[in-house]
């Protein structure tokens, strides 16, 4: 039985640099049906592979843990 992966891509403000976007990156990993994430700094955008929905409310959690902010789904 193969897996299905879910792409959910999030805007986040306040990423300047690859240390912005590895600290969100580690806090979104955290997540449990997360598989992994993508963030480029300079866009804002974070790409989160997962296996099942997301709960937007603990991936803004995890984003604002970090201390940047998430400002929606793309």
């Amino acid at each position: 039985m193969s897996v299905t992966s879910i792409v959910t891509t999030y805007s986040v403000t306040g990423m300047t640099c690859g240390h912005c976007a590895a600290a969100v990156s580690e806090e979104i990993s955290r997540l449990p049906v997360v598989t992994s994430v993508d963030a480029d700094a300079p866009s804002g955008r974070v790409a989160v592979t997962s296996t099942g929905e997301l709960d937007d409310a603990a991936v803004q959690a995890a984003v604002e843990e970090a201390g940047y902010t998430l400002t929606g789904r793309l």
